[in-house]
């Protein structure tokens, strides 16, 4: 074998070794930032769900189970139940939708409605919030969060679910929580009820 042909050929081995490793460092860099776009568009998107979620709730009859679990699949973003679009694990199970009173003890406070506590129906929300506006019943404002539905009683936060788990990232997703005005909460035109 020549000189020359010695060099080329090692020259050729460096050379796919070196791309190799740039290659390596690429596409993991091309996944960190791909992941990172990800988790921004997770942030903003559940921001939107919440949003979403706390506007229809106040326009939506409480005690309608069906219209609730609907106000929770149009805040996800969807006509039937299921995930949010690129946001697993977040589905329309993890939207929680809470009525609020204000309590009026020790300074003004937004307090949980429990719902054996709710008003028998909408219209008896607003003879209930005239009588007593700081009542333990008057539904004043309406919560929407997204809650791990494994722990009904307390809203914990929603692990992250990497795109690319070789990334080794582990955290729960950013709290989103919106509070809205209790509107006709689907009383219009509806008559108290007994």
């Amino acid at each position: 074998m020549t000189p020359g042909r010695q060099t080329v050929s090692r020259q050729t081995g460096a050379l796919t070794a070196e791309f190799g490793l740039v290659l390596v460092l690429f596409l993991t860099m091309a996944c960190a930032v791909l992941e990172l776009a990800r988790l921004i568009y997770l942030y903003n998107t559940l921001q939107v769900a919440t949003q979403r979620a706390a506007a229809l709730a106040a326009q939506v009859d409480f005690r309608d189970a069906a219209a609730l679990d609907q106000v929770r699949r149009q805040a996800v973003l969807r006509d039937s139940a299921g995930g949010l679009l690129l946001g697993a694990p977040v589905t329309d199970a993890h939207i929680r939708i809470d009525y609020l009173a204000l309590s009026n003890a020790g300074g003004v406070t937004p307090t949980p409605i429990p719902t054996p506590a709710l008003p028998s129906c909408p219209a008896n929300n607003r003879i209930a919030c005239m009588a007593d506006p700081y009542g333990d019943s008057c539904i004043r404002l309406v919560r929407a969060r997204v809650c791990d539905p494994a722990v009904p009683e307390a809203c914990n936060g929603v692990p992250y679910q990497p795109l690319f788990s070789f990334l080794g990232m582990r955290f729960n997703l950013p709290k989103a929580t919106v509070v809205t005005s209790a509107e006709t909460l689907g009383a219009a035109g509806q008559a108290p009820c007994p």
